[in-house]
């Protein structure tokens, strides 16, 4: 069993961090850990190379998780929430999952990526409003072939409480880490 985690966190140690450690420390199998903030990975440019062709014009770091999405069995996303959406590093990632849009929407190709399950977590403060944020989110998802997706967990008030004495949350997260261990 393999789980890609794609942090969306500038914070190491912060509250997002906190949560998915916990997934990280307690699924079954291998674990890779993407963070956006620190990785070598460009947004698409809108080249349209994959329009006509498999894979990214762009050669950087994103060839490693392309080679991991094809295998691995979860995929988990975590991300505070900023304006009540993705961090933009994030969306930064997730805008080179193009080429798997355009896999069956331009070539009329099957994107030839093994279903999975997926998760999200979110951590904030601010208003609250997680929903466009997970909307976004589960769309990433579906793009890589995540289809069951586990029900959103999150964490609010993050400016006066931490993550990890959020009791709700806390159960969230051990429901995902069942979810993904089981087969």
């Amino acid at each position: 069993m393999e789980t890609l985690i794609i942090n969306g966190s500038p914070r190491i140690n912060g509250d997002t961090w906190s949560l998915f450690n916990i997934v990280k420390e307690n699924i079954a199998g291998g674990c890779k850990v993407l963070n956006a903030y620190r990785c070598n990975i460009s947004p698409c440019i809108d080249c349209r190379y994959c329009w006509q062709n498999k894979g990214c014009s762009i050669e950087d770091g994103m060839q490693e998780i392309y080679s991991y999405i094809q295998f691995c069995d979860n995929i988990l996303i975590a991300s505070p929430i900023y304006f009540s959406e993705l961090t933009g590093k994030l969306l930064d990632v997730g805008s080179r999952f193009q080429t798997y849009y355009c896999a069956t929407h331009f070539r009329n190709e099957n994107a030839g990526i093994k279903p999975k399950k997926g998760a999200v977590i979110l951590t904030g403060g601010g208003d609250g409003r997680m929903d466009k944020a997970y909307e976004t989110a589960c769309t990433l998802l579906h793009h890589i072939n995540c289809y069951n997706i586990h029900e959103l967990v999150f964490t609010h008030n993050t400016n006066v409480r931490p993550a990890v004495q959020d009791t709700q949350a806390l159960m969230g997260v051990q429901s995902i880490i069942k979810f993904f261990n089981c087969e």
